[in-house]
């Protein structure tokens, strides 16, 4: 049960951080990533992916979908 509540407070953190980041300028995975190993988290893009999802489900973000070098990328 701790191990449940601990990933359970350490997601929150990360989902704090990325609103953090968000109300600032538009977030994009891999910078997610990398920011938040900056702090001393270790998250995969396998993880935070299905974060960022869950957040847009509960409208705490909105995606919008920006082409660049033909690439879509979603911010």
């Amino acid at each position: 049960m701790e191990d449940r509540v601990l990933r359970k407070l350490f997601l929150g953190f990360i989902h704090i951080h990325i609103l953090h980041h968000a109300a600032e300028h538009p977030v994009y995975g891999a910078w997610m990533v990398d920011e938040l190993r900056e702090h001393g988290y270790e998250i995969s893009a396998g993880t935070l992916y299905p974060i960022l999802h869950g957040m847009e489900k509960d409208g705490l973000l909105i995606r919008e979908n920006e082409t660049v070098d033909g690439h879509v990328r979603k911010n």
